[in-house]
């Protein structure tokens, strides 16, 4: 009896890692196709909203179209037409259709 014992003790380690194993595949997998992707995205993101400078021409998230005529930290001041200047929030900028320099060469 006391070889059937010893026989059946190293299976016992074995058993964890064959019931971790597919939590850790889990969590590779979640992290390769959804985290990771959605980390990458934040950050070009942000550097995007950090390098917005006077006279970019950008998009809002509501699809209103301007040209950035002051900004702050906080928020930006866009001109829509000749006359209609509008104030939003930073991160309500969707995107930048034309930067400063762009605009200048064409």
């Amino acid at each position: 009896m006391s070889i059937e014992l010893a026989a059946a003790a190293p299976t016992g380690g074995s058993n964890i890692w064959s019931l971790l194993l597919p939590f850790v595949l889990m969590f590779a997998v979640f992290y390769f196709l959804l985290i990771r992707p959605q980390q990458k995205k934040s950050k070009t993101r942000n550097s995007m909203l950090s390098a917005l400078k006077k006279n970019d021409k950008i998009v809002t998230i509501g699809g209103l179209h301007g040209t950035i005529v002051e900004i702050t930290d906080d928020t930006v001041v866009l001109r829509v037409n000749d006359v209609t200047k509008l104030t939003f929030d930073r991160s309500a900028i969707s995107h930048v259709s034309a930067s400063s320099e762009e605009s200048a060469s064409a």
